[in-house]
């Protein structure tokens, strides 16, 4: 008899667009949430938007309380959780970038309250995903939380924010081509349970990126449009699949890696792009999809090299020779590369320079 049970969460209204911030209040009403929101936003994102959403929010009678984050870590989720005890917020709503979207996911998730998605760049997936990623001392945690209830993505606002922003989350989508490759690996070799409907969507979402990075541009809305509507879809063929294996593999393992090697040198989404480049490369050797990576990235304006991230030699290989330690997922890195293997793969790429 079959018995197996899959509970799939998804947000229940995406609102993605040109001007449609303003239909935040109305995409949360449809939701028939209790109480009042609590807004947490950070310095820029709040002048640039958080403003306007708190605005909203009163005149349609609502009295929202807002905390403005500097920076994300484990103390930033808990000063939002006291908050919202001490006003007895009814929801959460993430306004901003990676950031306060992070801290308010994880917050409501400890607080098993809904949580709204407001961004103001387009810099990654975590923008629809169920996980929130923290940094804790030399290294980073990625923590499993509940998906946004709702997500209003206002295209003018993504379009007009900092333009490595978005190519960093151009890159973490082009990651999941390299991320379902590892997944598919680890099905085959380790019969770890994989999906076919929540793999091909991230590996189509990718690879619709990297056959159309050419009209992917700075200052064009349609280019926002295109980036946020692969965020979703990466976020969703997570919440598919139930983990974040549709997009990270072996290149987040590396970015992992590197954020303890080399903490805030970075975007991530720049260092999953590169670490897409080098492990597509041990999935199909010379021959492989890594140029196609490689020349969408570059396309787009993304790093591609170790100097590029502003990263030296050495702790590409560090991080390569170590990235199979970060935790017990299996890809294509398996227990581990020796140093000259792995120099010989960043240098064939053109990751690093020939010595």
């Amino acid at each position: 008899m079959f018995d197996k049970t899959t509970w799939i969460r998804l947000p229940r209204n995406v609102v993605v667009g040109h001007g449609v911030l303003p239909q935040t209040t109305e995409a949360i009403a449809e939701l028939h949430l209790a109480g009042d929101p609590l807004v947490v936003t950070s310095p820029t994102a709040r002048e640039v938007a958080g403003e306007r959403v708190v605005d909203d929010f009163v005149a349609n009678g609502m009295e929202p309380a807002t905390v403005v984050v500097e920076q994300a870590s484990f103390e930033a989720v808990e000063r939002v959780i006291e908050t919202a005890r001490a006003e007895e917020a009814g929801f959460l709503v993430g306004v901003g970038g990676g950031k306060p979207i992070d801290i308010a996911k994880m917050a409501s998730d400890s607080l098993d309250m809904g949580f709204v998605s407001v961004p103001t760049a387009a810099s990654h997936d975590g923008i629809v995903s169920g996980r929130g990623s923290v940094p804790e001392g030399d290294s980073r945690h990625s923590v499993a939380a509940e998906p946004p209830l709702a997500v209003v993505a206002d295209t003018e606002i993504i379009a007009d924010a900092p333009w490595e922003l978005t190519t960093a989350g151009c890159a973490d989508i082009i990651s999941n081509y390299t991320a379902v490759r590892d997944w598919q690996l680890a099905h085959r070799l380790q019969n770890v349970e994989y999906s076919e409907y929540a793999g091909a969507l991230s590996q189509m979402t990718a690879e619709m990126l990297v056959d159309n990075a050419g009209s992917i541009k700075q200052g064009l809305e349609e280019s926002a449009w295109v980036v946020v509507k692969a965020l979703v879809s990466s976020g969703v063929a997570m919440s598919i699949a139930g983990s974040s294996r549709p997009a990270s593999g072996a290149e987040h393992l590396f970015s992992h890696q590197l954020d303890r090697i080399a903490p805030g040198t970075a975007l991530h989404g720049h260092q999953v792009g590169v670490g897409s480049i080098l492990t597509e490369y041990l999935h199909s050797g010379e021959a492989g999809r890594w140029t196609n990576i490689r020349d969408a990235l570059a396309g787009l304006g993304a790093p591609t090299t170790a100097a590029e991230l502003g990263i030296n030699d050495a702790a590409i290989i560090e991080a390569l020779t170590s990235a199979h330690e970060i935790r017990d997922r299996y890809t294509i890195l398996g227990n581990g590369m020796n140093e000259s293997a792995a120099r010989e793969v960043a240098t064939a790429t053109g990751v690093i320079g020939r010595a």
